[in-house]
């Protein structure tokens, strides 16, 4: 039985190559998203690891841009392309790290097949603040300054925007874990809806909140459990997480999650070491 992991990074390798060896049981292949903006060569020492595969497409990510969900599209693409039959595909960032040793996160997938594992809360009654991601235009990737006032200026005018779908809004948080098909079942599905894709240009955080959408208006519906296993250090009322240092092992170590992020190798390396010194020993 095999696993696929689709990491997006822009940042350091060596931490990359440490995500990759903490999960390397024989049962995950790695599919590595760098930036467009990073040359691959930076990325070099990961080029000969085994069951490590490098995504073709690479694209310009801009932050809050649908840019992420486009490399993330552009991952499953290559997965699905690679012939194998993976029972899942996990998204991953290279600042993400496992918190449970990679024996414990495969017995966790397949005791679960047929799952699929993504955190969701709904626009209308429990997330209402994120209504504005889409009622409003948003050119996160427009490449020039003034964008932000040019936005405001045109919102001051334009009625709200509808949402091009006959589905409900909902979402949270980025990552999940999915089985193949379902993944499939959303790329297919964006790819299937030039529109969609045209106003998600325009909205903002849509990685936070497409899947999701999708998902839960789709045959996978019934699949769903609504957590996706994920220790995220959120600081509001920054829209970024806080990076994790070693003071947070015991907190880390009491969640029933996965993964976490964020990490920063060059920031605090020792609560990499402290998880791979506890993962070696529980695996």
């Amino acid at each position: 039985m095999k696993f696929a992991v689709l990491i997006i990074t822009y940042s350091s390798s060596k931490q990359t190559k440490r995500l990759i060896e903490s999960l390397s049981n024989g049962e995950f292949d790695f599919f590595i998203h760098v930036d467009k903006k990073v040359d691959l060569e930076t990325h070099r020492e990961l080029f000969d690891l085994p069951n490590v595969h490098f995504v073709k497409n690479r694209i310009d990510i801009k932050w809050a841009g649908f840019t992420t969900v486009e490399a993330a599209l552009s991952g499953i693409r290559d997965i699905i392309a690679s012939g194998n039959k993976y029972e899942f595909i996990n998204l991953l960032t290279g600042q993400d790290y496992p918190i449970k040793s990679a024996g414990y996160i495969s017995d966790f997938l397949k005791q679960h097949i047929g799952k699929e594992f993504i955190f969701y809360k709904h626009f209308d009654t429990e997330w209402t603040e994120a209504k504005s991601r889409v009622e409003k235009y948003h050119f996160t990737e427009l490449p020039f300054r003034g964008k932000h006032r040019l936005a405001n200026l045109v919102n001051a005018v334009a009625p709200k925007r509808k949402f091009p779908a006959n589905l409900e809004l909902v979402g949270k948080e980025t990552f999940w874990t999915l089985s193949l098909d379902c993944a499939k079942y959303v790329v297919d599905y964006i790819d299937e809806h030039p529109k969609l894709r045209r106003f998600l240009r325009y909205t903002w955080g849509s990685d936070e909140f497409i899947f999701q959408t999708i998902i839960m208006g789709s045959p996978f519906k019934d699949r769903v459990i609504n957590k996706n296993y994920r220790l995220i250090n959120w600081a509001p009322p920054s829209a970024r997480p806080k990076t994790f240092v070693a003071d947070d092992f015991p907190r880390i170590l009491s969640s029933d999650c996965l993964f976490a992020r964020k990490f920063d190798i060059n920031f605090d390396e020792k609560i990499l070491d402290l998880l791979d010194q506890h993962n070696l020993v529980s695996r």
